[in-house]
């Protein structure tokens, strides 16, 4: 079954052709990234008016890498949620009149399970039941996939992402956006240990996280450093920052993992491209015997395969809708259209 994949949920068009949720025969990429640097993030008005520009030529590329003819699709998948709300009824729109044109079925997909089927492409053992951590510029959260389409919310960001928090404080060291792979290769070059950061915990709530408070530690830090005229430790702040993001997040996947009982980890989104949280994921997992699945990092970010992958198993579990699909700026994992 051959799956056109649309995603437009942020500042990437994309555009796939994935053959039975396992097999990417083309995806292709528009990224926004330079144009949304000039602001310091994305500015969603013209995140929108870029989907707009690009989206149907990047689907007859899509076609075309993938050496197919439109009757040779079967089905339409397309992100419905979450998002910008403006960018993802971009891509909705445009996948509806596909499916409508091509008269075959059109596939709601969260964005976030399909930051976890990514992992489908990656890794053709990879079957569910196992614990996902997806973590992104928009979402941070702990699933428990019981199955394809059975996902429900162990823990999650009470206020920011964590992806964010990443772009936020790298605004405030100077770097470019996006701010993850900057942040990274700054981290690289220091040992950290010189800045206290907020380690937030939520009561009652063990598997939560906050990161709000973190993001406004570091603004604080760079700020009281320029206005007292000390020189900022940018590389040593960056280590620690990432420190504090990775702690939070590996400490509640490997607890999730004892609570639930799982020994299978996946992890997925942009962030999971990050390495000193990759490493500390791998080590974790080693020590407590559980098989961990690190996306490459092509997969990491958003893409129009990993949504054609999941339209896939929504389709074989039933999961279709009509022409009068609406898109979502927030929607949980766990609910389905």
């Amino acid at each position: 079954m051959k799956i056109l994949g649309f995603e437009s949920s942020c500042d990437e068009t994309a555009v796939a052709v994935v053959e039975d949720g396992r097999r990417v025969l083309s995806d292709a990429i528009a990224s926004q990234a330079d144009m949304h640097a000039l602001y310091g993030g994305v500015v969603p008005e013209i995140a929108s008016r870029k989907h707009v520009e690009c989206i149907a030529a990047l689907a007859e590329k899509a076609l075309s890498d993938a050496g197919c003819a439109r009757s040779d699709i079967d089905a339409v998948a397309v992100t419905y949620a979450p998002g910008l709300i403006g960018a993802v009824l971009v891509g909705l729109s445009f996948a509806k009149s596909v499916a409508w044109g091509l008269g075959v079925p059109l596939i709601p997909v969260h964005h976030t399970r399909g930051h976890i089927a990514a992992n489908y492409l990656a890794f053709p053992e990879l079957e569910p039941p196992f614990l996902a951590l997806a973590v992104s510029g928009g979402n941070t959260l702990l699933a428990d996939v019981a199955g394809y389409t059975d996902m429900y919310v162990l823990g999650a960001t009470r206020d920011d992402a964590a992806g964010e928090c990443f772009d936020k404080a790298a605004r405030v060291l100077g770097l470019s956006y996006p701010g993850g792979k900057p942040m990274d290769s700054l981290a690289q070059q220091s040992s950290g240990g010189v800045y206290k950061l907020p380690h937030a915990e939520v009561t009652g709530a063990p598997l939560d996280m906050s990161f709000s408070g973190l993001k406004t530690a570091v603004v604080n830090l760079a700020h009281h450093a320029e206005q007292v005229g000390e020189t900022l430790d940018r590389a040593a702040l960056a280590r620690d920052f990432t420190q504090v993001v990775s702690d939070a997040l590996v400490s509640r996947t490997m607890e999730a993992a004892r609570l639930t009982g799982r020994k299978t980890i996946v992890a997925a989104g942009g962030v999971a491209a990050n390495s000193i949280i990759r490493a500390d994921l791998l080590q974790a997992c080693r020590e407590a015997g559980c098989k961990l699945y690190l996306p490459p990092l092509r997969l990491c970010g958003d893409n129009g395969a990993m949504i054609a992958a999941q339209g896939y198993y929504e389709y074989q579990a039933g999961r279709t809708a009509g022409m009068e699909l609406n898109a979502y700026a927030a929607c949980d994992i766990s609910e389905s259209v």
